[in-house]
């Protein structure tokens, strides 16, 4: 073979396998706190399949689990930080109606 047409093939790259992100020993239950945030996202958001590289049993016992720990009050539903900030806001007393600036 040339040497320009070599240059043109795909190197046989090793590439090296990812862990699992759940272990065999790892059970997949609301209570595993540890386990279910790892699979949730910033805004509270559960993560996908292709994101978290789960099977999809695996991906169904997780999104099972998180809205289990929503319900029971273990996660919040959403988790917007921001919302809960105090505003810095002015409030001005005129005659009996309040108003923000």
């Amino acid at each position: 073979m040339d040497k320009s047409k070599r240059l043109f093939l795909k190197s046989k790259r090793s590439f090296r396998r990812r862990l699992p992100p759940i272990q065999s020993g790892d059970r997949i239950d609301y209570k595993n706190m540890s386990l279910i945030s790892r699979f949730i996202s910033e805004q509270g958001k559960i993560l996908s399949r292709r994101v978290n590289r789960l099977t999809l049993k695996q991906q169904r016992l997780i999104t099972i689990a998180i809205k289990q720990a929503r319900i029971l009050s273990s996660l919040p539903f959403l988790n917007n930080e921001k919302q809960f900030e105090k505003s810095e806001s002015t409030t001005t007393t005129t005659g009996l109606r309040t108003r923000n600036k």
